[in-house]
């Protein structure tokens, strides 16, 4: 089975939405588990703020931070060093095939992986196989389908559509969220708690931050790149979709909100 292609790719305008994220923003969920002296897993750690706020409520537990590319492991150390956090170790790995002993992790984090692999209940019996007896897998995925908003400026219906085929021409699941739960079951788990959260952008400042990402990456970034030599869409098209996210950036009473399936799984 061939290995699925990462949509989004590492342009800038992907890294500043990814370092938005935190801890409390994108993994709630999991943050009552946590506790000072456990070891965790951060499996695509990415830029690695989310691996510094995990590392920071686990210390003085060892963290491993694993990703595919190994060029965002440079930054994701810089982050995590320059936040003055220690006891991360910095992996370039598959989460399909971890290079790892078993049971080697009390915690063993994803966030808005799954959707972007080939296997993603193949990836989660790995997540398990290197998790602790007593130990938790938590897992927290985006659903393009479920992604709503308002007004319903033209041409964002058009994004939608787009992202969610040139994700699945990739070989991901961009509507993960929903079947978190569902995967989790079927990788063998011996319990599931199943939850939901969102993002919500609506301040004048979020819809600004929010769709000029949104545009910028319509245009300039690999997803963009694969949309048109994938045939879904020609660089007119995508300037009219980064236009239609201006647009909706605008408007005072804009609304965004991305859902997110979540999962916390005990081997």
């Amino acid at each position: 089975m061939p290995d699925a292609i990462y949509t989004h790719g590492h342009h800038e305008s992907v890294l500043r939405s990814h370092r938005w994220r935190t801890a409390e923003n994108s993994a709630a969920h999991l943050l009552p588990r946590l506790r000072p002296g456990l070891s965790l897993l951060d499996v695509g750690c990415g830029p690695g703020t989310l691996t510094a706020d995990l590392a920071e409520r686990v210390a003085p537990g060892a963290v491993t931070a694993l990703d595919h590319a190994p060029g965002i492991l440079q930054e994701a150390r810089a982050t995590v060093e320059g936040r003055g956090v220690e006891g991360v170790d910095f992996r370039v790995g598959d989460v399909h095939a971890l290079d790892l002993p078993d049971a080697s992790f009390d915690v063993v984090h994803a966030h808005q992986v799954l959707q972007h692999v080939t296997d993603p209940v193949g990836a989660l019996r790995e997540m398990g196989r290197v998790c602790r007896p007593g130990g938790v897998v938590a897992v927290r995925e985006s659903d393009y389908a479920a992604m709503t908003w308002y007004p319903r400026v033209p041409g964002l219906d058009e994004w939608q559509a787009l992202y969610r085929r040139v994700a699945t021409e990739n070989g991901g699941e961009p509507d993960a969220g929903r079947r978190v739960s569902s995967w989790a079951r079927r990788a063998g788990f011996a319990e599931v708690t199943a939850t939901a959260s969102v993002w919500c952008f609506s301040s004048p400042e979020d819809r600004a931050w929010w769709s000029e990402s949104w545009a910028e990456r319509s245009t300039a970034s690999a997803f963009a790149r694969r949309a048109v030599d994938g045939g879904h869409a020609t660089p007119g098209d995508l300037a009219g979709l980064a236009a239609a996210w201006r647009a909706w950036g605008e408007r005072p009473d804009g609304w965004f909100t991305v859902l997110h399936g979540e999962a916390l799984c005990r081997p």
